[in-house]
């Protein structure tokens, strides 16, 4: 907060150098006095608990550990699947996408000791990396402002409200470099006043190669995030909270059956095997996240199997894993909601064009999700179902 203060002061035309000094000093000495210390409350505190905690990764090793992370689960992902049924679909679904990706790998020549080294190869190569300079930042933002361009060229043919709000696309800015992942979105403002955008971490441009760029735009930009987001707040005659998005589940499966209908409607990675490697690996990450989840929570996999188990079938790090299992442990549930809600929206949509056959129109249904608003997904059921009716 210091750090960033004495900037943004001066960019105030009604606030003078005195004003702005005071300011600084008032801030510096608020961190020093209450924020420092507080870290280190907390700091004691957990040194204090150490001595009693367990090497247990799970919830359940809690007093009603299994009806906490039920609970929790239902919380997440807004429907009533258990444990065991959220496993069982990522199970399924890692093998999928494992013999789809293997099929890229092989047709592309690329061989390896194992599926995740063979991942990890075509990670670690630098002929699909951009320079780690400023022009290779640069040069990154620029490819990712044309694939948006291609997306956009299209959008119309698959939905009928396109958000009027620009998309930004922006690095993440260098102090806050450190703790942010490799992309995120954040929503125009309600009045307009500010544009949507897409943020991209570019500390090391080798963490994003080019064939994994298309599918971390479709997720955070068009139609993704951006999409979502943006056109929900164009919705009339609604509470806030409608025009809101506080249901993960919705608003990160709509993001995941964005990567989806990239491949399968939108024909985006028609030319590009490595793209589409790039698809399948961001769906897998999020497929392993259902079984190690629910492994951990529920089937008492200690910490280490979790990891060992996401190394083997993503090609991350070591370091990469462990810092995602240890959010896992210490955040039950919450995982699982971006796997379940894009499958849950790939099954409505089937629902949909099962009762309409030949009147079924994607345009259509993609307005009826998109434009009611983020919602639980029993709810979204319900009303996908009354809208198909009406159709």
């Amino acid at each position: 907060m210091v750090t960033t203060l004495k900037p943004k002061l001066e960019s105030l035309e009604d606030v003078d150098d005195q004003t702005a000094h005071q300011l600084v000093g008032q801030a510096t000495e608020l961190v020093s006095a209450e924020v420092i210390p507080g870290y280190r409350a907390m700091i004691t505190l957990f040194e204090s608990m150490l001595p009693e905690a367990t090497h247990d990764a799970g919830i359940w090793r809690l007093p009603n550990g299994e009806a906490i992370y039920a609970a929790n689960l239902r919380s997440n992902t807004t429907t009533q699947y258990s444990p065991e049924d959220i496993h069982a679909t990522g199970l399924a679904e890692v093998d999928r996408i494992e013999g789809e990706m293997l099929d890229i790998l092989d047709s592309q020549g690329i061989t390896g000791a194992s599926f995740a080294e063979r991942v990890r190869s075509v990670m670690e190569d630098p002929a699909h990396q951009f320079p780690n300079t400023d022009e290779g930042r640069a040069e990154m933002i620029a490819y990712l402002e044309d694939f948006d361009q291609k997306v956009m060229a299209i959008a119309a043919d698959y939905f009928i409200t396109i958000p009027p709000q620009p998309l930004e696309i922006v690095r993440v800015p260098e102090y806050s470099q450190d703790s942010s992942p490799g992309g995120y979105y954040n929503g125009p403002a309600l009045d307009g006043s500010r544009p949507g955008r897409f943020y991209i971490n570019q500390k090391d441009t080798a963490d994003n190669p080019r064939w994994t760029l298309p599918t971390l735009m479709i997720h955070e930009g068009s139609p993704g995030h951006h999409f979502q987001i943006s056109t929900s707040q164009l919705i009339e005659g609604v509470p806030l909270l409608r025009r809101l998005s506080p249901f993960n589940a919705f608003s990160e499966g709509w993001a995941l059956y964005s990567e989806r209908i990239a491949k399968t409607d939108m024909g985006l990675y028609d030319d590009d095997p490595l793209g589409d490697l790039g698809r399948l690996q961001a769906e897998m990450f999020r497929a392993v996240r259902l079984v190690v989840d629910t492994g951990m929570h529920a089937k008492k996999w200690s910490r280490e199997d979790a990891i060992e188990y996401m190394i083997s079938k993503t090609g991350m790090t070591t370091e990469e894993v462990t810092r995602e299992i240890e959010r896992y442990v210490v955040w039950p549930g919450q995982a699982t909601a971006y796997k379940t809600g894009q499958l849950a929206l790939l099954e409505m949509r089937q629902d949909a064009e099962e009762a309409l056959g030949e009147r079924f129109d994607l345009r259509e249904f993609h307005e009826a999700v998109l434009m009611n608003g983020a919602m639980p997904l029993d709810i979204l059921k319900d009303n996908l179902a009354e809208w198909a009716a009406t159709q």
